[in-house]
């Protein structure tokens, strides 16, 4: 059953440089269970992708066009009370920044407590028993001795473990995870990640993992959309995206993996930098970057076509054929 289907999603912002058009035109859909990688460089529209799901981009930016069905229910549509029913309850995000989630001067136990209670009748006994096992589950030590306890007097990675739990509380069908395992060590990295798994098989939780860290999505996620300016530039099922990369930004991004190359080789560098995205180049934006691009590149902005079984490419001079072949 389709959870999440975006058609066509425009979110611009208006400011004194001129209309930055952070998110342009993105199409995906994403059904129960089932995770997707949202990846790219910093500035290509991750977050404000994730931002607009959930209604949460402030002025001077704004969802201008597009449509964004939740469980065929247009977000777009909504009042500012029914997308606060929604948030936190069956539409979660876990933010790059803990203390967007967390309140400083308030302890974890409250903060935990009252993010059941908005949604659910329960008592606050109840209430505080999930707390403390959400806390047990991202791997928190003495978790009901650390409900006690403040934001800062967690380190960064816990507070991080800390907004992650709060994600997971009332078992959203839907979670927005904005690279929340930066700031955590490797092997707290991998538990996380190997319970994000976990519930989503066992509840049917949708999740969009937002990262720059193709690694990260390499295990984790069922399908990969690399996004560029604002734009989805290609998209497939993750084995077949990484195993056989069609567009050219793709495979720069992998061929600048750690390891991924042979031994003794030099990393491989994506000339020059993202574009300015209030005075993006015309046709294509990748171009300036592009060791494929011809002059038909700089002037037509490609559309999107099929490539495979599942896949879509954005480029002029695409990596694979039609059949998926490279």
């Amino acid at each position: 059953m389709t959870v999440l289907d975006v058609q066509d999603l425009q979110t611009h912002f208006f400011t004194d440089a001129g209309v930055v058009k952070a998110v342009d035109g993105v199409s995906f859909s994403l059904d129960a269970g089932e995770v997707l990688g949202l990846v790219g460089e910093s500035g290509s529209g991750k977050s404000v992708t994730g931002f607009s799901i959930l209604r949460l981009v402030d002025p001077p930016g704004r969802v201008v066009g597009g449509r964004i069905l939740f469980r065929g229910q247009d977000l777009a549509q909504l009042s500012n009370r029914e997308m606060r029913g929604l948030r936190g309850n069956r539409i979660a995000m876990i933010f790059q920044d803990p203390m967007m989630t967390l309140n400083p001067v308030l302890r974890i136990e409250t903060q935990m407590v009252e993010a059941v209670r908005a949604h659910e009748r329960v008592s606050p006994a109840a209430a505080r028993d999930r707390a403390v096992q959400a806390l047990a589950r991202v791997g928190i030590p003495s978790p009901a001795e650390r409900l006690e306890a403040y934001p800062h007097q967690f380190s960064g990675g816990m507070r991080q473990r800390v907004a992650i739990a709060i994600a997971l509380l009332n078992g959203p069908d839907l979670i927005v995870a904005d690279e929340p395992t930066t700031a955590l060590d490797v092997t707290i990295q991998s538990q996380i990640l190997a319970e994000v798994q976990e519930l989503a098989r066992e509840t049917g939780t949708a999740l969009i993992w937002i990262t720059h860290d193709l690694a990260v999505v390499a295990g984790l996620a069922d399908r990969i959309s690399v996004m560029y300016a604002g734009r989805i530039v290609e998209s497939g099922p993750t084995d077949a995206v990484l195993t056989a990369p069609g567009h050219p930004y793709t495979e720069g991004l992998l061929g600048s993996i750690p390891g991924h190359g042979r031994r003794g080789e030099r990393l491989t560098q994506i000339p020059g930098m993202a574009p300015n995205m209030a005075n993006l180049p015309e046709g294509c934006a990748f171009a300036p970057r592009c060791p494929r691009a011809s002059d038909s590149c700089r002037v037509t902005a490609p559309q999107i076509t099929g490539a495979g079984p599942g896949r879509s490419l954005r480029c002029h001079h695409p990596g694979v054929t039609a059949e998926g072949a490279a």
